[in-house]
């Protein structure tokens, strides 16, 4: 009996320690930086809390929302990511990028929603948010755990060779987080951006319009747009 006692309190204390190792995985990893590149002539806008990415004339302008901690958000990014930044290359599109904190509190400790957005905002200012976006979506946290911090956020920046002391105050001082939020709830007010009876990410509008993401959705927008 005492036996068995001891062999469950074994197991318990060892179920503790991977619950907590896999809820805390992300703890002291450097962040890796993806290489992304973009093409002569595109530009990096931050407008408020939106980024522009695209060369000035792009015949296609889409609006994507999307949340750094969403999953669904991360399968995107793998699927459709390649296409569109070929096409902001090419000069025939140009994005909006919405940051949207709608699973800040599905992060432990809650928040990471919010301190990615604000951080990739802050990468715009410093002409890296294309970089930046990519590299925390490659290697994206896991909802229910642990985000990144702030302090993984600014190595991240320091990593793709963002130098100005501005970079780091605004993450650690949450600089757009109100700007983020104010945002936030007029989207969720926007009733051309639900879908199925509400909003979710991700999220593609055209013309503040929230479309069908079906195989080869952005293949038969650039068309449409070609044609008319």
């Amino acid at each position: 009996m005492v036996a068995g006692v001891v062999v469950l309190a074994v197991v318990v204390v060892g179920l503790v320690i991977w619950n907590k190792s896999v809820n805390n995985a992300t703890a002291g990893q450097n962040i890796p930086v993806v290489g992304t590149t973009l093409a002569p002539g595109v530009v990096e806008k931050r407008d408020g809390v939106v980024v522009t990415t695209g060369k000035p004339g792009a015949s296609t302008t889409i609006d994507i929302y999307a949340d750094f901690l969403c999953p669904i958000c991360g399968e995107f990014q793998k699927t459709d990511s390649p296409q569109i930044e070929q096409q902001i290359n090419a000069g025939t599109l140009q994005v909006r990028y919405h940051m949207v904190p709608l699973l800040n509190e599905r992060s432990n400790p809650a928040g990471y929603s919010l301190d990615s957005a604000n951080a990739a905002l802050a990468a715009a200012d410093a002409g890296k948010f294309t970089e930046f976006h990519d590299s925390l979506f490659a290697k994206q946290p896991e909802e229910g755990k642990r985000g990144y911090d702030k302090a993984q956020l600014i190595q991240l920046g320091k990593d793709m060779g963002i130098t100005d002391p501005q970079f780091a105050a605004t993450i650690n001082a949450g600089t757009y987080n109100e700007q983020i939020n104010a945002e936030y709830q007029k989207t969720l007010q926007d009733t051309n951006l639900r879908q199925d009876g509400g909003f979710g990410t991700p999220t593609v509008a055209v013309g503040g319009k929230a479309i069908s993401r079906q195989e080869g959705w952005l293949t038969q927008l650039l068309a449409s747009k070609q044609s008319s």
